[in-house]
């Protein structure tokens, strides 16, 4: 599997060093027009054959902009902090041989490896920008990596555009540090949680900001506020296995290539797929045998799959599983909504033919993304309310990761479908299953 936008003598070599792989959250193994070239659900970071990093070495205070053309016009790397319009202070970068660069963004332009769009939910990819502007920046970060053990890799805000520039203007936020060297942060930002332990602890950590220059720093009050947050003291921009980078429209999963070792593959969900049909779990209103699909050979989308017969139901109040039947539909009379009338509307809702509880009705998907388990337990809970089954420490430690949501906001959300998680009680529900009766 070849990094996207490399060149012919930069393809990995046989066994390659796999620093890690980004999967971008709620599309449980692919985009919904499949994956193609630099645009995927997941990416997977290699050593390249000639190191492609760059560090910092040259500054320059500038008062006209033909000193800024002729900075520029050099080829380097170089991030341009624009203080007035009669000074502008540019950092330029040279050649690092001990790191390699790989950038995300939503730009299809050549710089990015890793092009990433607007995560809408329930596995929805924005595809018509006019619809919605896209709040994902076109160069929206970049991670470095050491070519050497422990291969650290690093998150910075913002990245190179076809210029090799990164440019802040007048109005970003930026300053200058004790030590003298220029910082900012991009207009939505580069968020970043790294949990503690993962994935043996279910500890999250706290969520924060990343600067250009890989800082980090507490939130800011809003999302683009115009001030920064206060320095994280001690706090480092080094990805751990299970960190998330939240990019203002998606939100991705670092895991790193040892914590993939360790990782359930697509053939173990296979194989747990394969043992609870082995069960025969029946819906004991029909007493018909159940069964959950396939999972997707070619990792096609499977939030748009056509429901099967035998597909897997659950009553998510209870947990009560059951195949699909109209049984138990209860309208109920809700208040009148603006414009539909004095009468109010009418609504469906489900009651369990077991115990009496009444909510919704959901079918069963089984989550397929194996990035996001945190163990290789029996998948026997659903998130509420999309139904997406996975193992229950699974379960659990996403309906406890709040995830961020517009400019200031934070809410757990399913990691296959990237729905809303229910708040009362909890985000998910314990599966129960009826055996054969005979």
């Amino acid at each position: 599997m070849n990094s996207p936008n490399q060149d012919e003598d930069d393809v990995p070599v046989k066994d390659p060093v796999k620093y890690g792989e980004l999967v971008i959250l709620g599309y449980n193994g692919s985009l919904p027009s499949g994956d193609r070239g630099r645009r995927k659900s997941r990416f997977a970071l290699y050593r390249r054959t000639k190191a492609n990093g760059v560090k910092p070495s040259t500054v320059h205070i500038l008062n006209t902009p033909q000193d800024s053309k002729a900075i520029h016009s050099r080829g380097q790397h170089s991030i341009s902090f624009t203080l007035s319009r009669n000074q502008t202070v540019v950092v330029e970068y040279c050649h690092d041989n001990d790191t390699d660069m790989f950038q995300i963004g939503r730009s299809t332009e050549c710089p990015i490896d890793f092009v990433v769009t607007d995560t809408s939910g329930e596995g929805k990819e924005c595809e018509d920008p006019s619809v919605a502007p896209s709040t994902i920046s076109r160069f929206a970060c970049r991670v470095v990596c050491e070519r050497n053990p422990p291969y650290t890799a690093r998150i910075y805000a913002a990245g190179f555009d076809s210029s090799k520039n990164i440019f802040l203007g007048e109005k970003a936020t930026k300053w200058k540090n004790p030590d003298g060297h220029m910082d900012g942060l991009t207009t939505n930002g580069v968020l970043v949680m790294h949990p503690e332990g993962f994935p043996e602890d279910n500890r999250q950590g706290l969520w924060r900001e990343i600067s250009v220059c890989g800082d980090v720093y507490a939130l800011r009050e809003t999302r683009s506020g115009p001030s920064r947050g206060k320095l994280a003291e001690g706090e480092s921009s080094a990805l751990r296995d299970g960190s998330l980078v939240d990019l203002c429209g998606a939100t991705l999963l670092w895991r790193t290539g040892e914590g993939l070792l360790h990782a359930p593959t697509l053939r173990h969900l296979e194989a747990l797929r394969q043992e609870l049909n082995a069960a025969r779990p029946q819906c004991p209103v029909g007493l018909s045998t159940l069964a959950f699909p396939s999972l997707p050979r070619s990792h096609s989308f499977p939030f748009l799959p056509s429901l099967e017969e035998r597909q897997p139901w659950v009553y998510l109040t209870c947990g009560h599983v059951h195949g699909r039947h109209d049984w138990g539909q209860r309208p109920e009379r809700r208040a009148a909504r603006e414009g539909e009338g004095e009468g109010g509307i009418s609504t469906v809702r489900r009651e369990c033919p077991l115990c009496r509880s009444v909510g919704p009705y959901v079918p069963l998907w089984l989550g397929c993304e194996p990035a996001v388990y945190v163990d290789a337990g029996a998948p026997t809970y659903a998130f509420v309310p999309c139904g997406h089954v996975c193992s229950e420490r699974t379960a659990k430690y996403w309906a406890d990761t709040p995830l961020p949501h517009g400019t200031h906001a934070f809410r757990p959300t399913c990691p296959f479908c990237s729905a809303p998680l229910s708040s009362t009680p909890q985000g998910w529900t314990r599966l129960i299953f009826q055996g054969p009766i005979d």
